[in-house]
This record gives C-alpha cells, structure tokens and sequence, in this order.
C-alpha cells in the first residue's frame, strides 16, 4: 500500500494552500464536467481528500462516494456541510473496494502521480474499471510532464515562487520518478513538506485504460474543452468501459 503522506499536519491547511484550486471559477469548470458525463448515475472519486469536488458535484444531486488513504484528510471534509450525503471508504485507490457499480470514477488534480510506480498506477486503472457500469467513464486530470521546460542537464524545476512559499519538482527521467518539494513559513515557522511522485505520458494512460478494458473517448487541455495540443501543460482525458459485457475496448 502507498505510504499516507497526507497526515493531520498537511490536512489542517491543505484547503487554505490549495486557495487558488478551490476559487469557484475552477470548482464550477471541474464539476460541470462531470456532471455532464455522470448524468443521472453515481460517482466514484478516487483520492477524495477533502471534498473539494465531491461536495461540489454532491450538491448537484449526484450521489458520490469516495475513497482515500488519508484519514486525516477524510476528517475535514467529514467536517464540512453536506458531507454527510458523501460516503467514504478508507484505502489505497489502487486496490480498494466499495459496493456497487457507478457511471463515473474520477481521480483529479495530478493525483495519479501520487502512485510511485507503473504496476500501481496499472491496478488502479484496473480498480477503476471494475467499479464502473457498462458505458461508464473513468476521468483523470494530471499534468504533462514538464520536460521540455528543462534545460539540458537540469533536474529541478520551480512550479511556485512567492515571498511565503517555494516549490520545487525534482525530476529523474530515467526512472520517471520526481519528489515535489515544498516549502512555507506559518505563524513564524518554516514548514517543509516532499511528496514523491511518478509522472506518466499520455500515451502510457492511455496503454493503461487498454489494460483495463477501457478506451480513450476524450482528451482536452483542460475542464473547459480547450483542444489538447503540444503546447498543453495538463490534459483531462476520459476513458469509457464497452457498453456491453464481452465487446471488447473497441
């Protein structure tokens, strides 16, 4: 199972750091989305956290389970209004299970990156699949990896710089393998916090999704349909299960 990076001491500000991913404009572009493709069905999101599009897609009326390792960042969002009409189930989005089959999964925010090897990121494609109905969507958000943004020979790579905060990407390419580094100064203290990650093309999603039986029906530059081109920094890409048992990816 991944290790829980995500413990009370990132959770308890983990809304206030993200400020600029809970801003309405991008909260209503994500939730749009997805609701368009969930429809009237239910909505798995793996890695939940706390609650940023759940809450927000819940509130819609769709019904939305969740499920993540953290049960610290489980408690904030239990915390929240409306969190109540959201299931969670505690787990590796990997590997764990929950009852029933649902019309959408979705895993946001570069979150697939948090499952440190390819065999991890493989299975939960595959955990995706086995929960989604027949003509159902698995939904992802990551970034592309930065690459081309590197000089020759560098490793490290700034994606924050401000008078509080610094964060820095540093890249292995022959591994694919990073640790983001982050570093901030609250109530005159200096906090630091690494997550390892591995970064995947879209191409290997796309691989992944085949694995699991699921073929690729869309793919933007972002939540709001902008066309994925060389110049993206990120894609949403939507993958779907056959409609009927036994049709094969297509």
């Amino acid at each position: 199972m991944p290790e829980n990076f995500f413990d009370e001491r990132i959770a308890q500000t983990y809304d206030a750091d993200a400020a600029d991913r809970f801003a309405p404009a991008v909260v209503e572009a994500t939730v749009g989305f997805l609701a368009d493709l969930v429809g009237d069905g239910r909505a798995l999101e793996l890695a939940i956290g706390t609650g940023r599009v759940a809450l927000a897609l819940s509130r819609r009326g769709v019904e939305v389970h969740g499920i993540d390792l953290s049960p610290a960042m489980v408690d904030h969002l239990r915390a929240k209004p409306g969190a109540e009409a959201i299931g969670v189930t505690i787990g590796d989005v990997a590997s764990t299970s929950v009852e029933g089959s649902f019309r959408l999964v979705y895993l946001v925010d570069n979150t697939i990156e948090n499952l440190t090897t390819q065999d991890q990121q493989v299975a939960c494609f595959a955990n995706a699949a086995r929960h989604l109905e027949p003509g159902g969507s698995f939904v992802i958000e990551v970034e592309v990896p930065p690459l081309q943004r590197l000089a020759p020979g560098e490793t490290v790579r700034a994606f924050t710089v401000s008078p509080t905060r610094l964060g820095f990407d540093e890249l292995d390419v022959a591994t694919q393998r990073g640790v983001s580094h982050h570093y901030w100064t609250a109530d005159a203290r200096r906090e630091r916090f690494s997550l390892p990650f591995r970064y995947v093309w879209p191409s290997e999603l796309d691989l992944m999704a085949r694995l699991a039986g699921m073929r690729l029906a869309e793919r933007w530059g972002g939540w709001d349909r902008r066309p994925f081109t060389s110049d993206s920094t990120a894609h949403v890409s939507v993958w779907t299960t056959p409609d009927e048992v036994g049709s094969g990816p297509g």
